[in-house]
């Protein structure tokens, strides 16, 4: 029976809750989920909305064998305005369980592509991951988006972080310089190195409920240093960041009674690689360049006062990427990849000149975990 790819309605719920207890049972993964709504929980389609989720099943009879959302949304692109472009998440396929629908994950893709040529794929793991390849083979511009971190509890980062103690001798020498302390004054001096040479101008910050009419004047006055940039103006800020949601915290950088900037910050949920730490996120953020390091420097305070352990953050604009680094910030291996499609490649075009001022952060894409 022919497969084919529809929008998800309600009738089709029970088949995709069928399709992810499948695809759970037989890969032991509890992430391997589609959202059991047909209504998306965040971003929901509404008139006069600028951004938007919506949803799409592959149907073969009456079983659904793969998924996949789509996130519209606004773009500013240098020199050539707005654009509508979507981004391609949580795609998943019954091929990753059983070999006779192999190409169902191609057949989502392509069919993402026919609704919205300016498509682009983010996160998905690294270059190296399968969907990533596969986007590859369709045409799309991998280009892996800077990881920065930085580490607040050095103790506890070398006894816990388990992405860097697989291997037997490593997480010995790592207890070894937990015990002794040559671990804490290492990581402690790689940090204060750059920052020592550095002053923040001085700032203060402020917890807010949500956006208004402030945030329009910051995008409208720092649009100009992006070659392209996910629209973040009030409006929109405050879909994506609605006042009910508590797992986040909005912070608005002021000097001298002026607002220069806001950053968005959260702790991630666990995750195995970082062991038992406290990770803290700065989500977003959006500043003239003059004022980027004072809300780099004010989403690290802010999340330090929360008692994390650990500040993760991936930035792609050569501005962002220096504030943090002049921030205490180290730079690490990146598995955060924006995989862009042929027309929206030809967009960003010339990409090698472009490239550095792609605006492109950790809440760009299908958002935050706890949106999905």
């Amino acid at each position: 029976m022919a497969i084919v790819i529809e929008p998800y309605r309600q009738e089709h719920e029970s088949a995709v809750q069928e399709f992810n207890r499948r695809l759970q049972q037989s890969s032991g993964d509890p992430d391997l989920v589609f959202s059991q709504s047909a209504i998306p929980r965040w971003l929901p389609p509404a008139n006069n909305h600028p951004v938007w989720n919506e949803f799409f099943v592959a149907v073969e009879g009456s079983a659904v064998r793969g998924a996949y959302g789509l996130k519209q949304e606004m773009v500013l692109v240098r020199g050539k305005g707005l654009h509508r472009v979507a981004c391609y998440h949580h795609p998943l396929s019954e091929g990753i369980i059983d070999r006779k629908y192999a190409t169902v994950g191609a057949l989502l893709a392509r069919d993402a592509l026919a609704r919205q040529p300016f498509l682009y794929a983010l996160g998905m793991g690294g270059s190296d991951r399968p969907i990533a390849k596969m986007l590859k083979v369709l045409g799309f511009t991998l280009t892996p988006i800077p990881f920065y971190f930085r580490v607040v509890h050095p103790y506890r980062f070398l006894l816990e972080m388990q992405a860097l103690r697989q291997a037997r001798w490593r997480a010995m020498a790592m207890n070894i310089a937990a015990a002794t302390g040559t671990g804490w004054l290492a990581i402690k001096s790689a940090q204060a190195a750059s920052k020592l040479r550095n002053r923040t101008p001085d700032f203060v910050a402020e917890e807010i409920p949500e956006f208004s009419d402030w945030a329009d004047e910051l995008w409208n006055h720092a649009q100009g240093i992006v070659s392209m940039a996910a629209v973040r103006d009030a409006k929109t800020l405050r879909l994506l960041y609605r006042a009910d949601v508590t797992s986040i915290k909005r912070l608005r950088v002021c000097r001298n009674n002026a607002h220069v900037g806001w950053a968005i910050i959260g702790q991630r949920r666990k995750d195995p690689k970082y062991g038992q730490m406290r990770v803290g996120s700065i989500v977003d953020c959006w500043a003239a360049p003059e004022n980027a390091a004072a809300v780099a420097q004010a989403a690290t305070q802010a999340l330090e006062k929360e008692g994390v352990d650990l500040i993760v953050s991936n930035q792609s604009h050569q501005v962002w990427y220096r504030a943090f680094e002049t921030g205490g910030f180290l730079k690490g291996p990146s598995t955060f990849v924006f995989a862009a499609s042929r027309k929206l490649t030809e967009l960003l075009e010339p990409l090698e000149e472009t490239r550095p001022s792609l605006h492109i952060t950790r809440a760009d894409g299908d958002g935050l975990p706890a949106n999905f």
